[in-house]
C-alpha cells in the first residue's frame, strides 16, 4: 500500500497518536480479522470522533426538523436507529467520518474489507449515539 500513498509514514503516525487508548485483550502483530480491525481500529477512531458524530447527528436532526426534543428518551432513540439505519446521506458522512481517520495500512484493508465494516461502524455509531441522546439534544441549535 506505500506505493499509492508515498509519504504516509508521518500522516499515519499522526493519526495514531490522536486515538484514545481502549481497553482490550487483542492478539499481539497486525489486523488481520474485521473483528480485529473493530477493535484496534473502528472503536478508538470512534471514541476519538465522538463529539463530530454526536455534532453531526444533531446537526441533521435540526436539518429534517425531526421533533428530536420532544420525545422521550425510548422515542428518542428510536428516532436514532430509524435515521441511521435509513438515510444513506447521513450514513455516509459518518462512514467518511471515520474512514478519514484511518491509517493507510487500515484503508487498505477497509477497501477489502468495506460492506462488513460499514456495517459494524455504523452499529456502532447507532449504540453510540442513542447512548448519548441527551447530548445529541443538547447540541441541537435552538
Amino acid at each position: 500500500m506505500s506505493e499509492l500513498f508515498p509519504d504516509s509514514g508521518a500522516t499515519d503516525a499522526a493519526l495514531l497518536a490522536l486515538r484514545p487508548t481502549i481497553a482490550a485483550t487483542l492478539p499481539a502483530g497486525p489486523t488481520e480479522s474485521v473483528a480485529d480491525f473493530l477493535h484496534r481500529t473502528l472503536r478508538p477512531v470512534l471514541k476519538l470522533q465522538n463529539q463530530r458524530l454526536l455534532a453531526t447527528v444533531a446537526d441533521f436532526l435540526h436539518d429534517h426538523h425531526v421533533p428530536f426534543r420532544a420525545a422521550s428518551e425510548t422515542e428518542q432513540q428510536h428516532l436514532l436507529a430509524e435515521l441511521l439505519g435509513r438515510n444513506t446521506k447521513l450514513r455516509y458522512t459518518l462512514v467518511g467520518l471515520v474512514s478519514a481517520m484511518f491509517t493507510s495500512e487500515e484503508m487498505a484493508f477497509y477497501r477489502l474489507h468495506r460492506s462488513e465494516l460499514n456495517r459494524r461502524l455504523l452499529e456502532l455509531a447507532v449504540r453510540r449515539a442513542q447512548d448519548q441522546t441527551a447530548l445529541v439534544a443538547a447540541l441541537l441549535p435552538v
